[in-house]
């Protein structure tokens, strides 16, 4: 095949295009949105976190969810109202605690491949993203937090990453605006930070003079495969519209479980909504009180990414409520008065909300690959770690269609 329809232009979308427009091939990008990375590329954590890889499949993550079901400000919250998809996946999701160990090994492995992959990207076609290679300190208040963060440093570092323990004068010495009082922590020099929005955008536009076409304002109304290729048909405004292409690649975050439906293909993601805010630093005391290591702290399960001069992200909590966007303000005040318990020095005056719906499988595991039809690829489902996963899931793909296609298009 030398012709590719991909669904999606969040980072899944972009850097697949992007791996499949380098080997050769005409590639066209269908999304809903006016412009890329608009859904859940648009204001996340912001870390490219191989040490953030553990999967959540495990009886203390359940455990959890239970005690804090009526908890509004929890960080992790189940709406109990009844849903056959959000409890069916919920009953797979428990199905995976068995494997627990296992993907977390793997998605480490991944995690710390991507890295590489993006960081080259970025270089190749000269991306600014407010990259900070400063690497990411996770922060525990008490022994039990720090003993847990222990059996998880094991299997990182059986997945090859350096992650180590230090000490709160070491905590400080790393990042010296961080208050109050902590148990101890883990440090991951090789981990990063960027801005996921202005990352996949500047990607997009390189696809672009690589000749990609990129169709924006399209709802993807039908898709079907046959031995002839795939016919994609969308709504533009009032028109209707049909292209067919050799090949196609879903990459449309929850979106995908609806088009894996029409090709015959059951991808189970469900939308786990997570909120961020962005605290606009504009005094030069902000900026000095905000960190600039990316913070992840156990308890709260809340990521930090500090972007640029004037800009603190910060971001956590898991919601399962469906496909609801709603920005709720017992959600974001958590966040808002963790950064001004520990970073007081940071005004907030200026905090930008946002929530957004990770595409999440049952096994907290990327959906790569192809599916029942032979034309038909996946690059979807990576969860809390698309950014992170993403440029080396899109690598994946782009070589399993070349295997398919015999590498004849590879320049």
């Amino acid at each position: 095949m030398s012709t590719i329809t991909i669904i999606g232009s969040g980072i899944t979308g972009v850097t697949t295009a992007y791996a499949l427009a380098a080997r050769g091939y005409s590639v066209t990008v269908f999304d809903r949105q006016r412009y890329p990375a608009m859904d859940t590329s648009f204001a996340n954590g912001g870390q490219l976190s191989a040490s953030n890889a553990e999967v959540w499949n495990n009886a203390a993550t359940i455990m959890k969810g239970l005690r804090w079901m009526l908890r509004k400000d929890a960080p992790l919250l189940l709406n109990p109202s009844p849903s056959l998809h959000k409890y069916t996946w919920l009953a797979e999701f428990i199905g995976q605690i068995r494997h627990y160990r296992r993907n977390t090994i793997q998605t480490t492995k991944l995690a710390i491949a991507a890295r590489q992959h993006l960081f080259d990207l970025a270089d190749r076609e000269r991306i600014a993203f407010d990259l900070e290679r400063r690497g990411i300190l996770h922060i525990c208040a008490n022994k039990a937090e720090f003993d847990a963060a222990s059996h998880v440093n094991e299997l990182l570092r059986e997945g090859g990453l350096d992650r180590h323990p230090v000490t709160p004068a070491e905590m400080h010495a790393i990042e010296p605006a961080l208050q109050g009082d902590h148990y101890g922590g883990f440090f991951t020099p090789s981990d990063a930070t960027g801005d996921i929005h202005k990352f996949t955008r500047g990607l997009a536009a390189a696809c672009e003079r690589k000749g990609v076409r990129f169709v924006f304002g399209a709802q993807v109304s039908d898709i079907r495969a046959d031995s002839e290729g795939v016919l994609t048909c969308w709504q533009e405004g009032s028109s209707r519209n049909e292209l067919r292409t050799q090949g196609a690649v879903i990459c449309a975050g929850i979106g995908s479980r609806r088009i894996a439906s029409m090709l015959g293909d059951r991808v189970n993601i469900y939308p786990v909504k997570g909120y961020s805010i962005t605290v606009n630093l504009t005094d030069e005391a902000s900026q000095k009180a905000a960190p600039r290591v990316s913070l992840l702290d156990e308890a709260a399960k809340i990521v930090t990414s500090r972007l640029g001069q004037d800009r603190f992200r910060v971001a956590g909590t898991a919601e399962l409520n469906g496909e609801n966007r709603d920005i709720r303000a017992d959600r974001i005040k958590p966040l808002v008065h963790w950064v001004e318990r520990l970073f007081p020095g940071v005004c907030t005056a200026q905090v930008v909300p946002w929530a957004g719906l990770r595409p999440m499988t049952p096994n907290m595991m990327p959906r790569v690959g192809r599916g029942k039809k032979r034309n038909i690829f996946y690059n979807t489902g990576h969860g809390h770690l698309g950014w992170t996963l993403s440029a080396v899931t899109a690598e994946m793909v782009a070589d399993e269609i070349m295997t398919r296609d015999g590498g004849a298009q590879r320049h």
